[in-house]
């Protein structure tokens, strides 16, 4: 809470545009900022997830560029029609055919027209001619052959609906789905509409099982892709029958799975408003319903299977030309729905579509028909709307309370982890259930969002960062710097009393040292390794406070807090201690003088702060902790061990193994202090090493309790695994002089130093 607190202003900000979305997607359906990139999102939705996968049931008979090379210019005389419909009904024995294409007069190249002109015309009141006429009649109609091989099979042919001031009728209407009264009155206007119709001639029209209209329908309000097809058109004209009628697509569906009849479902629509149609169900006479879920004005929005076009490969392409020649063996068709249609260009059925911009017409039935066996559907849902505003008030909720306490970098993250999140849950929702919801508000919104946070931190906050890194920047790591750079009003140079850990370290050998080499090169030995003392504690979260002639004193814990301040500081000492050591053996293999280092740890209450005179302040730590910290510094040279730390260091970093040296009265302070030195992570101790913590403890008691005869041989078995480590030896000296000495009562077991 008090983090929030601390950034409201950056939260309101950033609830802002949250708000405004909220008010205009929830006040409007129309929305012109939004729909086009909603379509895109769409379309690439739609063109990611194409399955691409060949549909073996529907073939599509073309009439190409090469079939019109090969029989002449459209349109082709009816005879050839009706020998291509009897080769895939009879020779094929394909299931269904469909026609993508209207019949709406009669064929004129069979000569019976022009005979009959004649007939009408000159040679009215010529009786033998008429007699004679009507003789050679059925074998010059070709639109009766056609007829003829259409009857007795389940065709469907195409006509298209029209709509004018003056309504245009040609041929004939097969009869309506469902009848005007089918829907309550107002319903119409969730259909398209239509006064006028161009059907096929009446002979073609009766011989056919059904017709479906094969209008391609783009809103007016879209980019002129068509991503729907329309099941159900309304047609309430003066000729034909006024009603519901169904697209080619449904048609040709409803012959090859055998339902019977159509039932539309209504929505529920809020107060006075016509409720659309959200679903047609299909009958079969034994009872199988099959639910058609509907959008967009009673359309179907298309399910894709790939790109379109022969080459694409997801449904079989046979040029027109092979069926007239017979070139397929018989049945290859068999039980097949083939559709006839044409990708020629010069015949001008050719969609631009999302996932191609020269797509097929009659691919796009073969598509709805695909869809139709699969059940496989997309659907736009009723609660569209509610989704939306869900979303945008949680992801708005989110990124104002995330961006308002992250860095630019998290934020970044955050910014992008949200937009993957929201994406990726809509392409999931699409993908796997065909739910189309909206996106776009919510994309523009965490842009704005987005900008509208960032832009708030560069130029209002930024002053305080800036005046920050220069406050700190000379006395804490660059890391530290940038932690404390996310919250700058949580420090300041205030001095105040903390837990902290103070380290001092001091090189060993360095006045022999500075005794035998010129300034020049001791000044770059002494940046060597201050540079790489200093880089160890920078890389531990240490705070460097300064140098010392040959010292260099550090801290942790402050100014940012670190709760393991302790065990990074003995980490920080053990990494430095090896670095020295490798140093030295470098040095001693060049024939070079050594250097070591002593390190003193202690963790206690300190203060810290800006502290100093007029003319030169500095951020450090001050008190007896610090001292003692000083003092530990030295006495690592009498126990031969580079790190010495206090009880409470060892204390706090549990998480290390610790060998005890001994119990000792320092300069300035009247309580002894245990001290000791770290061996190394807890973990990763070996079992001997953990034998030797308890050998050894059980020597310092016999020690602390003057039973010096009882743990010598403690302590020589000890010496005989090292026999040169100082600790050792000093204490055999010690226990040595004690039998000698009689029982002293009073004797703490501390040892006393009274100099640094």
């Amino acid at each position: 809470m008090a983090a929030v607190l601390r950034h409201w202003p950056r939260i309101v900000i950033t609830l802002v545009p949250v708000v405004l979305m909220l008010l205009y997607v929830g006040s409007t359906s129309r929305r012109p900022l939004f729909d086009g990139l909603d379509y895109a999102i769409y379309d690439w939705r739609l063109r990611v997830t194409l399955p691409e996968r060949f549909d073996p049931r529907i073939v599509i008979v073309d009439i190409d560029d090469a079939s019109l090379q090969f029989v002449g210019q459209w349109p082709w005389s009816r005879d050839k029609l009706a020998r291509m419909t009897t080769e895939v009904m009879v020779r094929q024995k394909a299931a269904v055919l469909g026609f993508d294409m209207v019949f709406a007069e009669q064929d004129r190249s069979s000569g019976l027209a022009t005979l009959r002109e004649l007939a009408d015309g000159p040679l009215h009141d010529h009786g033998p001619l008429k007699a004679e006429l009507d003789r050679l009649a059925p074998s010059l109609d070709n639109d009766g052959r056609f007829a003829r091989a259409l009857q007795g099979h389940r065709v469907a042919l195409g006509f298209y609906l029209t709509q004018s001031d003056a309504p245009l009728t040609q041929g004939n209407l097969p009869p309506p789905v469902l009848p005007p009264t089918a829907l309550p009155a107002g319903v119409g206007i969730y259909t398209t509409h239509w006064n006028g119709f161009g059907g096929n001639i009446p002979i073609l029209a009766k011989a056919a099982s059904t017709a479906g209209f094969i209008n391609a329908v783009i809103s007016a309000r879209s980019d002129g892709l068509l991503r729907a097809a329309p099941l159900l058109a309304y047609y309430d004209g003066t000729a034909g029958h006024g009603g519901y009628y169904e697209s080619l697509s449904l048609a040709v569906f409803r012959l090859a799975a055998g339902y019977d009849s159509v039932t539309p479902i209504l929505a529920n629509a809020p107060g006075d408003y016509a409720p659309p149609v959200e679903a047609l169900l299909l009958h079969k006479p034994d009872h199988q319903v099959l639910r058609v879920p509907l959008s967009l004005r009673t359309s179907l929005l298309i399910p894709f299977i790939g790109a379109g076009g022969a080459h694409a490969g997801n449904f079989r392409y046979v040029p027109a030309r092979d069926i007239l020649t017979g070139a397929l063996a018989p049945g290859e068709l068999k039980d097949k729905i083939v559709l006839m249609g044409t990708t020629a260009p010069g015949l001008q059925d050719l969609r631009a579509t999302p996932v191609g911009a020269s797509f097929p017409g009659v691919e796009v039935h073969a598509n709805v028909i695909a869809a139709l066996l699969d059940q496989r559907f997309i659907i736009l849902p009723d609660y569209a709307p509610g989704y939306e505003m869900a979303v945008l008030a949680l992801v708005g909720l989110v990124l104002a309370l995330g961006l308002s306490q992250l860095s630019v970098a998290r934020a970044t993250l955050l910014f992008a982890g949200m937009i993957a999140a929201v994406v990726g849950l809509n392409t999931w929702l699409f993908k796997a259930h065909g739910l189309v919801l909206p996106l776009a508000s919510v994309l523009v919104l965490m842009v704005a969002a987005f900008v509208l946070n960032i832009g708030w931190g560069y130029f209002v906050e930024s002053s305080k960062r800036r005046g920050l890194a220069r406050l700190f920047g000379t006395y804490v790591p660059p890391q530290l710097v940038e932690k404390m750079l996310e919250e700058p009003e949580r420090y300041s140079m205030r001095a105040e009393s903390k837990e902290l850990t103070a380290m001092f370290c001091d090189m060993r050998g360095f006045t022999r040292l500075s005794e035998r080499l010129p300034p020049l090169e001791l000044q770059g030995f002494l940046n060597d390794v201050f540079s790489r003392l200093t880089e160890i504690i920078s890389r531990h979260g240490g705070t460097v406070d300064k140098y010392m002639g040959d010292s260099v004193m550090a801290f942790w814990g402050a100014p940012v807090d670190n709760p393991s301040h302790a065990s990074h500081a003995v980490s920080a000492a053990i990494e430095m201690a090896a670095a020295m050591e490798a140093l030295s053996k470098v040095r001693r293999a060049s024939g070079l003088p050594e250097v070591s280092v002593g390190i003193g740890l202690n963790t206690g209450l300190m203060s810290v702060g800006d502290m100093g005179s007029a003319l030169r302040r500095s951020y450090t730590v001050v008190g007896d902790a610090v001292n003692l910290a000083s003092r530990l510094e030295g006495l690592g040279v009498v126990y031969g061990v580079a790190i010495v730390a206090s009880g409470t260091t060892a204390q706090a970093a549990s998480d290390y193994g610790w060998l005890e040296l001994d119990l000792v009265g320092v300069k300035g302070r009247e309580q002894a202090v245990t001290i000791l030195t770290p061996l190394g992570l807890r973990k990763e101790l070996e079992s001997k090493d953990l034998d030797l913590i308890g050998l050894w403890n059980d020597v310092l008691r016999g020690y602390r309790a003057q039973q010096a005869e009882q743990v010598e041989p403690l302590l020589d078995l000890l010496i005989a695994q090292d026999a040169k480590k100082v600790l050792y030896r000093l204490y055999a000296e010690r226990l040595a002089s004690m039998t000698s000495r009689p029982y002293d009562p009073e004797w703490d077991g501390a040892t006393r130093f009274e100099s640094k």
